[in-house]
């Protein structure tokens, strides 16, 4: 049976609004200048580790960044967005191939487990895997690493599905087609610089774009 591990942020859901805005909220709280919504969509999907020390002063710590920034999305952002038109669908449709669904990000674990629950999807996912509190797992290619040691999975029978960069280089570190997902936040071009095999336009596309790239 093929292994289909499934971004979720830019992916599953389009969770910006929750994401960025607990971004600005970290970044007001540190008395950093804090850039409109619309400048900060390239935050969405890599860890917010690496993410805020391209927004706070050099003196500033890191670590609080992301402790003000997780504060407020458990309690505001965390089910502030939606899935995308067609995921759902498209889901349903990989899990009945058949095929082993797991979701795989660099958001905290016990978070996606929530959202994935909250949106009603758990029933379609084997497992969710996410990064530690304290940052093990940020690197999505450790991730996978994990995933394949933890489920047994030959990673010559897994696809790696995702909107960012780091989605496709993890991918590519194990020699995993990664199906660049153009819906979500990363573009054409960052997801083939980055080692997509197939780019797919839309989640409606999404099944039948993984059938012909597994030839089932």
């Amino acid at each position: 049976m093929f292994a289909i591990l499934v971004d979720l942020d830019g992916t599953i859901i389009n969770s910006a609004p929750g994401i960025i805005g607990s971004y600005q909220h970290a970044l007001r709280c540190m008395g950093v200048d804090c850039p409109p919504a619309e400048d900060l969509t390239w935050v969405v999907g890599p860890p917010s580790r690496r993410s805020f020390p391209k927004l706070i002063r050099p003196d500033q710590d890191v670590e609080e960044a992301v402790r003000l920034y997780r504060a407020h999305y458990e309690e505001h952002g965390l089910f502030n967005g939606t899935i995308y038109p067609g995921m759902q669908e498209a889901l349903t449709d990989l899990y009945a191939l058949p095929a082993r669904l797991f979701v795989c990000t660099a958001k905290v674990q016990s978070f996606a487990e929530r959202i994935i629950e909250h949106f009603g999807l758990g029933r379609l996912f084997e497992r969710v895997y996410g990064a530690e509190p304290d940052g093990k797992f940020d690197d999505k290619g450790l991730l996978i690493e994990h995933i394949i040691g933890v489920e047994q999975i030959d990673p010559s029978r897994m696809v790696m599905v995702g909107d960012r960069a780091n989605d496709m280089l993890a991918a590519a570190r194990h020699a995993i087609p990664g199906v660049g997902a153009l819906w979500g936040y990363g573009n054409e071009t960052e997801l083939m610089e980055a080692g997509a095999t197939i780019l797919c336009p839309s989640p409606h596309d999404l099944a039948a774009a993984i059938r012909n790239l597994l030839q089932v």
